[in-house]
């Protein structure tokens, strides 16, 4: 009997669950995903609780949604009196370690790396170090500190320069600057040596003591922009690229139009573009998906697999175009909040081999790990996603929220401020889903209605023809909102936020209040 296995985390940064092979999507794009599928639980109405990195970590980390968190910004930080799941792994005795290629969660001091006795960062010029990420970490705040690494250094002074200067930043985001800071923080990471050296770690149990289990927290952002998966991928679900002028020069511009990301279309892409964007995410799915078959398959090979808790799932999705949205951020349609759940549970709590429709929060990750330790209270026991059933304590309830990052709104202003006001970028979104109804609720009156299981492209707003619907889960809305909300809750700024400059610079940007 397994009374504390093995814990990996896998976040899939990125990765839309209706992309993957296992969740219906017409092409061969997650053969191994969908093979560790049928010896999984595979829950299909999994929902993030954000939709962008920091927030939905911090909700799989804590348990709660974000306002309840607080911890909604660039700058903020996860609040000292708020236990993280590493922090509660490591009390109990277990080995924690981190492997995370996603700048937002390795480098910013936003207090996710909390409770990890090792953290292994891929997103610089000096990765897979444990811990050493705190060199050059807090972007902006340590220009004038004096370095042993000459590298680290250079980083800071740089960012530093960037922050004051409106000129720079406004060149830092500049097509001509791209490749350089694509290169300099390793935007992507380093998938393959990450999860090498996280397989490693399970098999050898280097430094670790004998009979110790093993936390392992894997964040994987190969299906973020911008994207450049293996030719032969390319080849295979982008086959015009090569000999289409037009399609390589979009995808050109894309991929360096660091503002396009975080921005509305202003009108519809074009047909050519749009299957474009389409083949080449494809193509890193399926390349992610490869790299991922290739780590479980050394687990299975050593016996650990059977002794871990394997947890695959993703932070948010992402837009490619559907309702002249590109990537993520803004709002809160299930291409960017319906993600991928995948939980292999070794000690028989999450029967192999089968689905869950019901709709549940990825929050309750951080239940469910907890339960499988031993480490749950009563109210967090009852929260796992065992309890997936109809004796639910959700009730099948669940809630999204997207709630408007100060940098976005900061470079959106600056850049389109006529988007803001088009498209309503600067107010919060929130989504409820219960039986087959999701409701969308953006500022005070904005209401949009979907069957999401008979329109799951979100299509036909339902919201004039099923008023008590409506009515209905906008009462359950409302009463999420007083019941986690903290308004007036100031933002938290990480620490070392001491420069005045610096600081002056970042309110001006939106960072900070």
């Amino acid at each position: 009997m397994i009374t504390r296995p093995d814990i990996v985390l896998l976040i899939l940064d990125t990765q839309r669950a209706d992309r993957l092979s296992c969740y219906g999507y017409p092409l061969e794009t997650s053969p191994q995903l969908d093979e560790f599928a049928t010896d999984s639980t595979l829950f299909r109405g999994a929902i993030a609780p954000a939709n962008w990195t920091i927030p939905s970590h911090t909700s799989m980390f804590t348990g709660i949604y974000p306002s309840s968190h607080g911890t909604l910004h660039a700058s903020s930080v996860v609040p000292a009196t708020l236990p993280v799941l590493a922090e509660r792994l490591r009390d109990s005795g277990y080995f924690t370690a981190a492997f995370c290629n996603n700048p937002l969660v390795g480098v910013i001091n936003n207090g996710l790396r909390r409770g990890f006795l090792d953290f292994f960062n891929y997103s610089g010029l000096l990765t897979s170090r444990p811990n050493q990420a705190g060199v050059y970490t807090n972007l902006f705040d340590r220009a004038r500190q004096r370095f042993k690494r000459g590298v680290a250094n250079m980083i800071t002074a740089m960012q530093d320069i960037f922050a004051r200067s409106d000129a720079l930043l406004d060149l830092s985001f500049s097509p001509l600057m791209v490749p350089l800071w694509q290169t300099a923080l390793s935007f992507k990471g380093n998938t393959v040596r990450s999860l090498n050296d996280a397989a490693r770690l399970h098999v050898e149990r280097k430094g670790v003591e004998k009979n110790q289990p093993i936390f392992s927290f894997i964040n994987l952002m190969e299906t973020h922009m911008p994207y450049h998966p293996p030719l032969r991928l390319v080849e295979r679900f982008v086959p015009y690229l090569q000999h289409d002028k037009a399609a390589r020069r979009y995808l050109r511009h894309f991929n360096s139009d660091v503002f396009g990301w975080l921005a509305p279309l202003s009108s519809s892409l074009d047909e050519k573009s749009r299957r474009t964007l389409d083949g080449m995410y494809c193509a890193e799915v399926a390349n992610l998906d490869e790299l991922v078959g290739e780590f479980l398959r050394k687990l299975r090979a050593s016996g650990r697999l059977d002794q871990t808790l394997v947890l695959v799932t993703a932070d948010h999705g992402e837009h490619l175009g559907e309702k002249q949205f590109v990537g993520h951020g803004l709002s809160v349609y299930d291409e960017l909040i319906h993600s991928p759940l995948l939980i292999r549970d070794p000690t028989g709590d999450l029967a192999r081999g089968t689905t869950v429709e019901m709709f549940v929060s990825t929050r309750r990750i951080f239940h469910t790990i907890l339960e499988a330790t031993g480490l749950a209270s009563a109210d967090e026991r009852n929260l796992t996603l065992a309890q997936s059933s109809a004796s639910d304590p959700d009730g099948g309830v669940v809630f999204s929220e997207g709630i408007p990052a100060a940098n976005t709104l900061s470079l959106l202003q600056r850049r389109a401020p006529h988007l803001i006001r088009e498209r309503g970028c600067d107010l919060v979104r929130r989504a409820v889903y219960h039986d087959k109804y999701k409701l969308i609720k953006t500022g005070e009156h904005q209401l949009e209605l979907y069957d999401v299981l008979a329109d799951p492209l979100e299509e036909t707003n339902l919201r004039d023809l099923l008023p008590e619907q409506v009515e209905m889960l906008e009462e359950q809305l409302t009463a999420f909102v007083n019941h986690v909300a903290s308004p007036g809750q100031p933002i938290q700024p990480a620490p070392g936020y001491d420069d005045p400059q610096v600081r002056r610079r970042l309110h001006d940007l939106g960072y900070l209040e």
